[in-house]
């Protein structure tokens, strides 16, 4: 597919989406986000993509956030308004997906950004990234990320990130929890890559459901979440898919999966 603010490509399940605007910083333009947006929706509906992997193109940058100019246009209140319903739209997407998502953050990833990588279900980092939301300083909030930042990790250490705008090295984002891996940058496009291809050599059915119950299951009490994953259970025990896996395991060979 051809967009102008991002590479697309598809190659062994993997749909890799790389932010491509380096004279920008990928920032999180209008017209980035409404072909991002089209980009996973692109892989959400393709029988063909198991895993969708965010990457970028620079060499220093994942993204540095929302696009400031558009923060201070002479607008209405209702118009500004407006403007920013693309980005939730994308975090609600990446959770609704239906496939497992991984960034890759090779390098800084910062303000709306951030959010968008904590919208994805597995973050990678290189050791010379670095994370933070840096909007305080600037006289504005990262309102929309403070939903998945709290959602992520502790309420203190959200509070440090939130209030003091100060960024964080890739190793602290680990120790907290914000990500799941730092890497040495000679050994970042193995460990993407290996994630990536685990993630897509898994059942698409059973990683569907378990994804889709994920998502749905994460702000239910304690009882209703038992009995909706209880209820998840029981479809996923009527697949093909889990007979399969079983009877794999059993042999000793690896699974075909059948998708029902």
């Amino acid at each position: 597919m051809s967009y102008e603010t991002l590479l697309y490509e598809v190659a062994g399940g993997v749909a890799t989406i790389s932010l491509n605007q380096p004279d920008t910083r990928n920032a999180l333009s209008a017209e980035l986000l409404a072909e991002l947006e089209s980009a996973l929706l692109a892989a959400q509906s393709s029988d063909e993509v198991r895993t969708v992997v965010l990457a970028t193109t620079h060499e220093r940058v994942f993204s540095s956030g929302a696009n400031l100019g558009a923060f201070g246009a002479d607008a209405s209140t209702i118009d500004k308004h407006q403007g920013t319903e693309l980005l939730p739209r994308i975090f609600r997407l990446l959770g609704e997906l239906g496939k497992p998502s991984l960034t890759a953050a090779s390098g800084h990833v910062l303000a709306g950004a951030l959010g968008l990588a904590l919208s994805t279900d597995l973050i990678i980092a290189s050791s010379d990234a670095r994370f933070g939301l840096p909007e305080i300083g600037i006289g504005t909030f990262p309102f929309m990320v403070t939903a998945l930042l709290q959602r992520n990790i502790g309420r203190r250490k959200a509070n440090e990130l939130l209030y003091l705008g100060e960024q964080i090295s890739a190793e602290e984002a680990e120790r907290i929890g914000l990500i799941n891996k730092v890497v040495p940058s000679s050994e970042f496009s193995d460990a993407v890559n290996d994630w990536a291809g685990k993630l897509a050599s898994r059942s698409p059915l059973i990683m569907g459901l378990g994804k889709d119950a994920v998502w749905r299951q994460q702000d239910m009490g304690l009882v209703d979440a038992l009995d909706f994953m209880r209820s998840q259970l029981s479809l996923a025990l009527s697949s093909e898919d889990i007979v399969e896996g079983v009877t794999a395991f059993f042999e000793k060979r690896d699974p075909v999966w059948k998708g029902r």
